[in-house]
């Protein structure tokens, strides 16, 4: 590794990385965001798989090579990177398949329940609400995001307006329907109610995301219900920039839909008391991962009229650390083995 933090190979070259993406906004970001904390320059690979192989990943492997391709139907190349990270089952799929098609010299890395087991990639990281162990898993209590001090200034550089907004600047983050948390007219109405409090006990203004799992009525509520109050809202392109990373950065406070893993755990990230809504009790992982932020002091009750700053989640740095170590063991054995 060169000083300032670019993978290099024994003969000078630079280590070459993959990104594989199955199409989700949050999951291609905990790979890139990897990705850059090894310090490596990331080719992305957005894959799409045919029928059956979509449906069984990552079990299904019997020819997959011909069930592969891009997203824009080109097909996946042969010149197999040094290292491999995946997130989401679909991207298992490729990220298993490399270390066999590689002969071993692909270090892989799965973000996530790969859904098989861990001793088929290099690496796994998956939450703790997954319940995996293995010499190989590293274990995070929440998704891994580049969020930081220096991440946050430039947020708040890069969308100034955002801080002539009323305070207290309420940041409420809207995902969509999760098997163990609706999002639906109830959940709608309840978070109305909820925000219509907090505004009336505190004021300030509302900085509302949504993604692209909101559904489109909900999304054009919240776009109607919204007006009545200062603040900015973003759904999609027609609203402009994307100012979701300045949303992060200005907000004093976050209300967060229970459904997202990713948005709950970038707000945690910015050490601002986070409020993950769920008008009724969640139920399985999601009501672990709540449950684990919870305990460690991650999030604040909604009620609270003076909730306090939150030591930041950021477990980017020590999951980077760990991971160059299994690399590290990686890359010994292919010497040893190659010698």
């Amino acid at each position: 590794m060169t000083g300032n933090g670019i993978e290099l190979n024994d003969d000078g070259s630079r280590e070459t990385c993959w990104v594989i993406s199955d199409g989700a906004a949050g999951n291609e970001r905990q790979a890139l965001a990897l990705a850059q904390g090894l310090g490596l320059e990331a080719v992305t690979i957005r894959l799409r798989l045919a029928r059956p192989w979509r449906w069984f990943a990552p079990h299904l492997t019997w020819l997959v090579g011909s069930a592969m391709r891009c997203t824009d139907g080109s097909r996946i190349s042969t010149a197999w990177p040094d290292v491999a990270i995946g997130c989401g089952r679909t991207a298992a799929l490729l990220t298993r398949c490399l270390r066999q098609w590689s002969g071993g010299r692909c270090f892989t890395v799965q973000i996530l329940d790969p859904r098989i087991a861990p001793h088929r990639f290099g690496a796994v990281i998956a939450p703790r609400h997954d319940a995996l162990a293995g010499d190989n898993v590293i274990t995070t209590l929440g998704a891994i995001n580049t969020i930081d001090d220096a991440w946050l200034a430039h947020a708040r550089e890069q969308f100034p307006a955002l801080e002539a907004l009323p305070v207290p600047r309420i940041a409420v983050l809207v995902g969509g329907p999760h098997k163990a948390q609706a999002l639906d007219d109830d959940y709608l109405e309840s978070l109305k109610q909820c925000l219509v409090s907090l505004h009336a006990r505190h004021g300030g203004s509302f900085l509302v995301s949504t993604s692209r799992r909101t559904p489109p009525k909900m999304r054009a509520a919240l776009r109607s219900w919204f007006t009545q109050w200062p603040g900015v809202f973003w759904a999609d392109r027609s609203d402009g920039e994307n100012s979701y990373p300045g949303m992060l950065a200005w907000a004093d406070r976050f209300v967060v839909s229970a459904d997202s893993v990713n948005m709950i755990s970038e707000a945690c990230a910015t050490g601002k008391p986070v409020h993950a809504f769920a008008p009724k009790p969640v139920a399985g992982k999601l009501a672990r991962f709540h449950d684990a932020l919870r305990n460690a002091g991650h999030l604040c009750a909604l009620d609270a009229d003076a909730p306090t700053a939150q030591q930041p989640l950021r477990e980017l740095p020590e999951v980077v650390q760990r991971a160059r170590t299994l690399w590290g063991t990686h890359r010994t054995a292919l010497c040893e083995t190659e010698s």
